[in-house]
């Protein structure tokens, strides 16, 4: 019966697409991090009345996902599917992506608190790489943190027990508002981080929320991660041991 209806499926998902401001608002989606409503709104310059009707016919079409965080409600692609699609629908139109640039301050932009647990694009590399090592599995809006990971993660003095036991939610995806994509949030972020400082791999702002990696936390957190998946953090980890030195 589906491919009876396919022709309908397709004709209604080109639809979506088909609308320009519809199809702006996807092309800046198509770097993998959330923008929020008044952000879509404002680049493909229209009203928020009339985002807001263009964005329930992305989710009634499967295009995009919501994710509410505070007051703001962010947006982003339903999947990687919705990616690909919209990939080979550019190179047919010979159209070229404009490349994400946040504005946040250098320093807060590579690592930060948020609340008691690690943000910014380092953090946000280390929720990466522990997903591409599998010691975090995917649970609806929130992880679980796998055998491997619960053994990985002792290694470096992670408290889970007692994370466990905190009364809030164990892990789970926290929206970081500069990368715009997630880092690891709830009682396991927490505790990371904090294992992270007793560790001496990343010193505290005495001033502000910016975090730095020390020259040990450089040395260490390649081989923690592992050189192959996690060569990004690498990289970002060694970049910002040199500007603290």
């Amino acid at each position: 019966m589906e491919s009876e209806f396919a022709d309908i499926n397709l004709s209604a998902v080109a639809g979506a697409i088909a609308d320009p401001a519809r199809a702006r608002m996807l092309c800046l989606l198509l770097d993998g991090r959330a923008r929020t409503a008044t952000e879509l709104a404002a680049a493909a310059d229209i009203g928020a009345s009339t985002a807001s009707s263009h964005f329930q016919r992305l989710r009634e079409q499967g295009l995009v996902d919501m994710a509410v965080q505070g007051k703001h409600r962010y947006y982003r692609l339903a999947n990687g599917e919705v990616g690909h699609a919209l990939e080979a629908l550019l190179v047919v139109a010979g159209a070229e992506r404009v490349p994400f640039k946040p504005n946040t301050p250098s320093a807060l932009r590579e690592a930060r608190t948020c609340y008691d647990h690690m943000a910014g694009t380092l953090a946000v590399r280390i929720h990466d790489a522990m997903i591409a090592r599998h010691w975090l599995a995917a649970d609806g809006r929130d992880y679980t943190l796998t055998p491997l990971g619960e053994a990985s993660l002792a290694q470096v003095g992670v408290d889970v027990a007692q994370a466990r036991q905190r009364r809030r939610r164990f892990a789970c995806a926290c929206l970081d508002w500069s990368e715009r994509r997630s880092h690891l949030g709830g009682a396991l972020g927490a505790a990371l981080l904090s294992a992270l400082v007793d560790r001496g791999w990343i010193e505290k702002s005495l001033d502000s929320r910016a975090l730095s990696v020390t020259r040990k936390g450089a040395r260490q957190f390649p081989a923690f991660f592992g050189a192959s998946d996690a060569q990004a953090a690498h990289d970002g980890l060694h970049g910002d041991a040199h500007a603290a030195a």
